[in-house]
């Protein structure tokens, strides 16, 4: 089965990566940083008590990423949080390949606009191996969401994970993607 290439993956090949291998000095094209997963996590901690929320939520997050999620289980028993080992307590999708470019797409260019309040998102997400952390409050940013449809408002963490060795190739190549970010020179001061 053949996929078209979404316009963010061409503008990547076409653009960002020619712009990345002049300006940061990469010698070789393989060097210049690329995406190669995002990943998306939504915890549902009443899952243990209320399992229509977690079939809620992984119905969600599946209509969000364009493909089915996985339900997550606890790794370890924790009292406090009356959390056994083996309990269900959420939900994550892990995209790769022109699925992962349409969903960056929609993310960058509809979804962080819709925030409310939007005054871009932070430079200082990154985990110092140039991958980047991003938490949503809510899935009612999305377009496929419908709101008269939903039980359980969750929010979700999603990563983006790339081959960059650090921080500022990280943050430079999102930037040249298009990711708003509204303390970006920050990051070319430090380059």
């Amino acid at each position: 089965m053949s996929f078209a290439k979404s316009r963010l993956q061409e503008r990547y090949v076409a653009e960002v990566r020619p712009a990345l291998l002049q300006e940061r000095g990469f010698t070789n094209v393989n060097q210049v940083p690329r995406i190669v997963k995002v990943v998306i996590n939504v915890g549902v901690g009443e899952g243990r008590d209320k399992p229509q929320a977690l079939e809620a939520v992984t119905a969600t997050i599946g209509t969000i990423a364009g493909q089915r999620a996985l339900i997550t289980k606890a790794r370890k028993s924790i009292s406090n949080f009356k959390l056994r080992e083996g309990m269900k307590i959420g939900a994550m999708v892990t995209l790769r390949g022109h699925v992962m470019w349409h969903f960056l797409d929609k993310l960058m260019n509809v979804v962080l606009p819709r925030v409310r309040d939007f005054q871009g998102v932070s430079v200082k997400n990154f985990d110092g191996y140039g991958n980047y952390n991003l938490g949503l409050k809510d899935q009612l940013v999305f377009p496929e969401i419908v709101f008269d449809e939903i039980q359980f408002l969750k929010g979700m963490q999603i990563t983006i994970v790339t081959t960059a060795t650090n921080n500022v190739d990280g943050a430079h190549l999102l930037a040249q993607l298009g990711m708003p970010f509204n303390d970006f020179e920050t990051v070319a001061k430090v380059a």
